[in-house]
C-alpha cells in the first residue's frame, strides 16, 4: 500500500506535470471507484490544475476550485501516459484500469493519468468535492507526522490517550496519526528498537523521545529518497530501503539476526527479535506475553 512517503513523492511528481494544465475528461472504468456525485465529474472538465497536495495517504488534485481526491488503497497506483487513446476505456473486470484523467493536448499528443488497481479486492476511491474536508476520511485524519505541529508533546498525548493499545496499531490508525501504514510502522518500531506489541502508555520519557525521533527520521528520510523520482520508480525505491518489512527470513541490517513475521487474517508484521524483543520471538499476536 502506498504510504506517506510514496504519496508525497507522487504529489511532487504530479505537481510538476500537471500545474497549469487543463483536465479535459475524467473517464471511470471501474464504477465502484467513484464515491461522489455532486459536483458531477463533468464539472471539472476544462478546469486548470492549480496544485497537487497530500492529506495523509490521500492525493488531492486541485483544479479551478474543485478537488479530485484519490485514495489508492492497498493495490492502487498512478501511471503517467504521454498519449492516451482517443476512445474512453470500457469497463472490464479483467483490466486493472479504474480511472483515466485526460489532459489538454500538447505537441500533438494527449497525455493523461491511468489510475489502476491490481487484484480482485477493489478499494480504490475517487472523490470530486469542493473542499477536501468534504471527504469524511480526510476530515477525520489525525496530525501529519512530518508537520511542525506534530511535536513530542503531541505524540505523548496520543499515546496516553491510546492507553494499553499496542504501539503498531496506534501508529497505523489514520484518525490518530495520518499517513503511516503497515510497512512504515514496522520500520519505525525497528528503528526505535521497540516491540510492536508494547502498550502505548508504557513508554518512559526516554523511550518516547526515541520513538518520536524514529517517526520523524524514518518518514523524513524516505520522503527525501523519493523526492524527484517519477511514479514508475517509487515502488522499487521503497522496497530497496526497507529494513524489516517484507524481509522475512533475511538478516536484520542492524544486528544480523533473522527477520521474523507474525501473520494475521489479512496482513502481517515483520520485526527483529534481537533489536526489538530482547531476543524472544513473538509467536502470535494473541499469545505473546512480550508487552515490554
Amino acid at each position: 500500500m502506498p504510504e506517506l512517503p510514496e504519496v508525497e513523492a507522487l504529489a511532487l511528481d504530479l505537481r510538476s506535470r500537471l500545474a497549469g494544465r487543463a483536465i479535459t475528461r475524467v473517464h471511470i472504468a471501474a464504477f465502484s471507484a467513484l464515491k461522489t456525485y455532486d459536483p458531477p465529474l463533468a464539472a471539472i472538465e476544462g478546469a486548470l490544475v492549480d496544485d497537487v497536495r497530500r492529506h495523509g495517504k490521500f492525493l488531492d488534485i486541485e483544479a479551478s476550485g474543485l478537488h479530485l481526491v484519490l485514495h489508492l488503497a492497498r493495490a492502487g497506483w498512478i501511471r503517467w501516459k504521454d498519449d492516451v487513446p482517443a476512445l474512453p476505456p470500457r469497463p472490464n473486470a479483467k483490466s486493472p484500469l479504474a480511472v483515466r484523467v485526460v489532459l489538454d493536448e500538447q505537441d500533438g499528443l494527449t497525455p493523461g493519468l491511468d489510475i489502476t488497481e491490481a487484484g480482485t479486492k477493489k478499494s480504490l476511491a475517487l472523490f470530486l468535492v469542493r473542499d477536501p474536508l468534504d471527504v469524511p476520511r480526510v476530515a477525520s485524519l489525525g496530525p501529519d507526522p512530518l508537520a511542525d505541529e506534530f511535536t513530542l508533546e503531541r505524540l505523548a498525548g496520543i499515546l496516553k490517550d491510546a492507553g494499553r493499545k499496542q504501539l503498531k496499531g496506534v501508529l497505523r490508525q489514520q484518525g490518530t496519526i495520518a499517513g503511516i501504514g503497515n510497512a512504515y510502522s514496522d520500520e519505525i518500531l525497528h528503528a526505535a528498537r521497540m516491540s510492536p506489541f508494547k502498550p502505548s502508555d508504557g513508554l518512559t520519557d526516554e523511550e518516547l523521545a526515541i520513538l518520536y525521533a524514529a517517526v520523524r527520521t524514518t518518514l523524513g528520510d524516505a520522503v527525501e529518497r523519493s523526492r524527484g523520482l517519477h511514479a514508475s520508480e517509487l515502488k522499487a525505491e521503497k522496497k530497496s530501503n526497507l529494513a524489516v518489512h517484507g524481509q522475512t527470513g533475511k538478516p536484520c541490517p542492524v544486528c544480523g539476526d533473522i527477520v521474523r513475521e507474525v501473520s494475521f487474517a489479512d496482513s502481517s508484521l515483520q520485526y527483529c527479535a534481537t533489536c526489538q524483543t530482547g531476543g524472544k520471538p513473538l509467536a502470535d499476536r494473541r499469545m505473546s506475553k512480550l508487552l515490554k
